[in-house]
């Protein structure tokens, strides 16, 4: 008896499993590089990608019902575009060009003090600060700093003028994307979930979890920054500051944006009461913004979208933080993506485990 025929017959099979097995990671490598190639494609583009996915999570129960009754696709998806245009940019314009006149005016302000010599004449009066202000001008030369520090502003104008060009171009993707992702979504969504390597339900699960994120994460920051607001208005009004509730609006618009904050308003309100020699409203106002107004951020949002994005405060405040840090402002709304998704995920394979 003989055993050759089987030993060819094993050292094929073991062949043609060495020949698939080269061909799976073969094919694995190439989609993994794809698919690498076309993030560091899109990187450029993902403020733009994520202001859009999240306008087209928050408004697609209006634009249902504006497709319901206009019943045309693309102008349905134009005119919710519109709509969200006139509700997301016309405040912002407003905000900002008030932003701009208090800020040229509060210049010019701090010039005249200076030029005027009025901070002297404070000096003067409190002979205590005289021994401080010899001593500041014999170490540093106010003038060239002075200078150097208008040089500085100059550079910084034109510095933040480039960088709101190029927001206002990635504002301007961003509705051009938002007008696919609200014309398309549902021959979006059959695609991904074909493409998905979960099963249907798993990768619905999935988008579901996606869109309840970005919903508490919206919903969480508009509170927060309706907090902070409130929070502002109630101290401008309380130390007698014109138009407290616009104030108050202003600062939590800008409580919003993940760079900026209600700092930009409280804090040159602080300096103004110091230049006026309010050095009572001047203290009782920072310590407010820096320990309410500015820490009202950090306590109230993670407890707010603790439970709805089904995370802890603690994981909740490092995927915030740590979303700015990797993804920079559009982080706000990616990091707590991240960190859901990855727990749901982690539960799937904890369900085929347990299965």
């Amino acid at each position: 008896m003989s055993f050759e025929p089987t030993r060819e017959t094993d050292d094929g099979n073991a062949h043609s499993w060495s020949a698939s097995k080269v061909s799976f990671f073969a094919r694995a490598f190439l989609t993994l590089g794809a698919i690498f190639l076309t993030l560091l494609l899109a990187q450029p583009f993902l403020s733009s990608l994520t202001l859009a996915l999240v306008l087209a999570v928050v408004f697609a129960r209006p634009h249902r019902a504006i497709e319901a009754a206009v019943r045309q696709p693309s102008v349905a998806a134009a005119l919710s575009v519109t709509i969200v245009a006139l509700i997301v940019v016309v405040p912002l314009l407003l905000i900002s060009s008030r932003l701009i006149g208090e800020a040229v005016v509060g210049a010019n302000y701090i010039q005249q003090q200076l030029e005027g010599g009025q901070w002297r004449n404070f000096i003067d009066a409190h002979p205590s600060l005289q021994t401080l202000n010899a001593w500041v001008e014999q170490q540093f030369d106010l003038q060239a700093m002075l200078g150097r520090a208008v040089s500085w502003l100059t550079n910084a104008s034109a510095t933040i003028i480039r960088q709101s060009t190029g927001q206002a171009i990635s504002i301007l993707l961003s509705f051009y994307l938002l007008f696919f992702f609200l014309r398309d979504r549902a021959q979006a969504l059959d695609l991904l979930t074909r493409l998905s390597p979960f099963s249907t339900g798993q990768t619905r699960a999935l988008f579901e979890r996606v869109g309840d994120t970005i919903y508490a994460t919206i919903y969480g920051t508009i509170a927060v920054a309706g907090l902070q607001g409130l929070l502002g208005g109630i101290a401008f009004w309380w130390l007698k500051f014109p138009s407290p509730a616009l104030w108050g609006i202003v600062m939590g618009a800008l409580s919003i944006i993940p760079v900026l904050g209600s700092f930009i308003v409280w804090i040159p309100a602080t300096i103004f009461l110091a230049l006026e020699e309010r050095w009572g409203d001047a203290i009782a106002l920072g310590l407010w913004g820096s320990l309410v107004i500015g820490t009202a951020d950090n306590f109230a949002r993670p407890l707010l979208m603790g439970n709805s994005l089904r995370l802890h405060t603690a994981p909740t405040f490092i995927a915030m933080l740590g979303g700015i840090q990797l993804f920079g402002p559009s982080g706000i709304v990616l990091g707590p993506i991240v960190m859901t998704t990855t727990a749901l995920l982690l539960e799937f394979w904890r369900n085929r485990k347990d299965a």
